[in-house]
């Protein structure tokens, strides 16, 4: 997958406080994640796709000096913001290119593998990067399984943000991205072999979050809305302005989290 081929480059100047939006949202459930996969001082971390520095940052923390953290992207501009003495920031494919040459106790992915083609081998590539006994843990969305905006459309305001959503839905469908991944990912670790499986599911509704989230995305992929005729320039100004008027109940696709542990024994497809 080229930087290209991502609808939400890195490379936009509204990543930031894109990035910013997701963490707050969803950096609490990842913890979570981590705490009950036993994260401690000492632990060895691969956080795959990193995008911005926030998470890395906290999984450094947690870890302490004595452990490290590899802190992947596609495109690392931002990330690069995380570095420091254990963690390290490296310019990465993690479908395309061999994984890292050394073995984690926890490996992390979260928005990265439902945008990615070659997602399977990916998958497998951060398996392959786990000490025996390590953790992987992924979190993906799934837009499919609640495809809306605002989950109550009672009037025009609520229509158009769905309409847009719906587009965007479209546009990330056409460069790739598995709009129904979230949901495979139980089967695909029980296939996998890892013990220990759980899963989970996280819905935002309405959550201050929400809104700077949206901004960012719809200036993000605006000339990709525009030039495939989803929508009219003066329909997106519309939105932004209800969005900013706390108008709209805006919902983000359930985020769907599994954790499993690879055994002692080899695990399928390594």
């Amino acid at each position: 997958m080229s930087e290209t081929d991502y609808l939400l480059e890195n490379r936009n100047t509204e990543a930031a406080q894109r990035f910013t939006a997701l963490s707050a949202l969803f950096n609490p459930g990842t913890l979570r994640q981590f705490d009950a996969c036993g994260m401690t001082a000492g632990w060895r971390c691969w956080e795959v796709g990193a995008g911005g520095p926030a998470l890395a940052r906290m999984i450094a923390e947690r870890v302490g000096q004595a452990g490290r953290v590899l802190a992947t992207d596609i495109d690392d501009s931002w990330a690069k913001e995380a570095a420091t003495r254990n963690v390290e920031v490296r310019k990465h494919d993690v479908a395309r290119d061999p994984p890292p040459d050394e073995l984690f106790d926890l490996v992390h992915a979260r928005l990265v593998l439902v945008h990615v083609p070659e997602r399977e081998r990916a998958f497998r590539n951060m398996i392959s990067a786990l000490k025996p006994g390590g953790w992987l843990v992924v979190e993906d969305a799934d837009p499919a399984l609640q495809p809306l905006s605002c989950i109550d459309p009672y009037g025009a305001e609520q229509e158009l943000a769905n309409r847009i959503r719906s587009g965007f839905r479209a546009l990330l469908s056409n460069r790739g991205a598995d709009l129904s991944f979230g949901r495979k990912l139980p089967r695909m670790f029980r296939e996998a072999g890892l013990a220990d499986m759980a899963a989970e599911a996280y819905f935002p509704i309405a959550l201050p979050e929400c809104v700077p989230l949206e901004i960012a995305t719809i200036k993000m992929i605006r000339s990709d809305l525009l030039s495939h005729g989803i929508v009219a320039d003066d329909e997106i100004e519309q939105h932004l302005e209800n969005v900013r008027a706390g108008m709209l109940d805006l919902s983000q696709p359930p985020m769907i989290s599994v954790r499993g542990r690879k055994p002692s024994s080899p695990v399928h497809g390594r």
